[in-house]
């Protein structure tokens, strides 16, 4: 399995997403600044895997801060945590881990090198429970995959995206080795190409079938009967079961109602907001127009021309057959059945 980051010698070291797939570089980040900018930068990527990576940020803020007293150090990790949520908006594991980590040193008493020390351990408990929250998403999806299915998917949600397994590559890999997928197809995932450098390369290393299709060939590979399903990840999920993902899984959700293909969500507790009614209110990033204007370092398209580079777009609940994870599978009526799976599974 794919390590993501990894904690060694007092340094968060991450596995550098913009050099796949021509080389699997990690990056020591040696203070929480190196982290907001590895997430800033997408080097590190995936709601649960920048989730995790914050979570070493603050450990990293409060290992690195010098203050002899408590309220000094909490107002350090404070300030930091700031900064690392100020890097993307969208997916709600970022601000999750941060405030998890906090509550974590809030309620712990004793000195600043007690805190100091609950902070790494902190970011290591994320970084385990998401790993085994994956591995049940995987459990939970198998049993929706059908023998020799051919399965559609969109951006990267496998161990990239994570602190390891995948959601939506979890359940793939569970079905694999159930023996019950005859192939993958990659959406390419333009502009940042998640889909063609990463979910290909990752399905590639554990010998999975896999075939990159552009964006625009989705709604073709489904007219021919090629797809039995399609399972997607999620950055934040609404309370009313409206998800937010990468650009372009609202036209893959549509095209898969317009062919009566189940369209699935596979995602941990962690991504569901239940603070936001609907998928209105989530905020959606938006980044440099350089990601739309070039391709491979090389211009694409007329000096001038304008350009809108939003990075996520939002899926209606209605058209999302169900949502998987690692407490179970939830089907519609979303508004009753994800707060009762929420609130039951201690989240």
């Amino acid at each position: 399995m794919l390590q993501t980051l990894y904690w060694q010698n007092g340094a968060l070291h991450v596995l550098d997403q913009t050099r796949l797939p021509d080389e699997a570089v990690y990056v020591p980040c040696r203070d929480y600044r190196d982290v907001a900018e590895a997430i800033r930068c997408m080097r590190v990527r995936g709601a649960p895997a920048i989730g995790a990576a914050a979570a070493y940020g603050i450990a990293l803020a409060a290992l690195d801060n010098k203050c002899a007293s408590r309220e000094q150090l909490m107002a350090a990790v404070a300030a930091a945590g700031e900064e690392l949520l100020a890097t993307r908006p969208t997916a709600v594991n970022l601000r999750w881990a941060v405030e998890r980590v906090l509550a974590r040193l809030r309620a712990t008493a004793g000195t600043v090198d007690t805190l100091r020390q609950a902070a790494l351990e902190e970011a290591h408990r994320i970084v385990d429970e998401d790993i085994a929250a994956n591995k049940r998403i995987g459990r939970y999806g198998l049993e929706l995959v059908p023998a020799r299915a051919r399965i559609l998917t969109h951006c990267n949600a496998g161990s990239l995206a994570t602190a390891g397994y995948g959601t939506a590559l979890g359940v793939v890999r569970a079905a694999f080795a159930a023996g019950n997928v005859e192939r993958v197809y990659a959406g390419e995932t333009r502009p940042f190409l998640q889909g063609a450098r990463l979910t290909a390369w990752e399905l590639q290393q554990e010998g999975i079938p896999v075939t990159v299709v552009t964006d625009s060939m989705a709604g073709y590979l489904m007219a021919r009967g090629m797809v039995d399903l399609v399972i997607v990840g999620a950055d934040r999920i609404a309370a009313n079961g409206d998800v937010a993902n990468k650009i372009g899984t609202y036209s893959v959700a549509v095209l898969a109602q317009a062919h009566n293909i189940p369209f699935y969500v596979a995602a941990p507790l962690s991504t569901i907001d239940m603070q936001l009614g609907c998928g209105k209110e989530i905020p959606i990033e938006e980044r440099h127009p350089e990601e739309v204007t070039h391709c491979g370092g090389r211009r694409v398209v007329a000096e001038g021309v304008a350009t809108w580079n939003p990075a996520f777009d939002v899926t209606p609940a209605r058209l999302i057959t169900a949502i998987i994870t690692d407490r179970g599978v939830v089907y519609p009526p979303y508004t009753e059945n994800l707060p009762r799976l929420y609130h039951e599974g201690g989240a």
